[in-house]
């Protein structure tokens, strides 16, 4: 293992575990990357590999609009078929969908969230092209393992989608 101490950054590697600092600045780390302290990249900042890449506390960044903030994940997503059978097209942090009936959807989260203080957004469409509005299901309040949605059309009456994209954000 080498270990490099410039002013405030210390580079350590050991086989194909590297991180690489280019001339302008730019940091990029292959295998596992561990920030336990502050670390401060003025260039990009590239993060690959199948090891574990964290940061203990939060992740703050300035994204082009004059200061440095805490930017806020989304911690589960999903796009699914909400007509007949339910289907998952794709999705993060989703396990299942639940079909409970016309409009009616449960979606089941893979990594339960810390509590059932998030946010959640969503949009839905019929194969024709027509918007549905989704909303939080009025008989359940959000868990912490799931969450139960609803679709409805123009006349506010649950109906079935063939376009249901739902995400969460904590």
């Amino acid at each position: 293992m080498s270990t490099i101490q410039t002013t405030n950054l210390k580079h350590e590697s050991s086989g194909s575990n590297n991180i690489v600092l280019d001339s302008s600045g730019n940091a990029t780390a292959s295998g596992n990357l561990t920030v336990s302290g502050n670390a401060a990249v003025s260039g990009n900042l590239t993060v690959s590999g199948t090891g574990n890449q964290s940061i203990a506390g939060t992740l703050q960044f300035n994204s082009g609009y004059g200061s440095v903030a805490t930017a806020y994940g989304c911690r589960a997503w999903v796009s699914f078929n909400g007509q007949g059978t339910v289907a998952i097209r794709a999705s993060g942090n989703v396990s299942s969908i639940t079909d409970n009936g016309a409009g009616d959807y449960t979606v089941n989260f893979s990594t339960s969230m810390p509590d059932n203080s998030y946010s959640s957004s969503g949009w839905a469409m019929n194969g024709s092209g027509a918007f549905r509005i989704v909303f939080g299901a009025s008989d359940a309040f959000p868990s912490s393992s799931a969450i139960r949605i609803a679709t409805c059309d123009g006349t506010n009456a649950k109906s079935d989608s063939d376009y249901v994209h739902f995400q969460v954000f904590r």
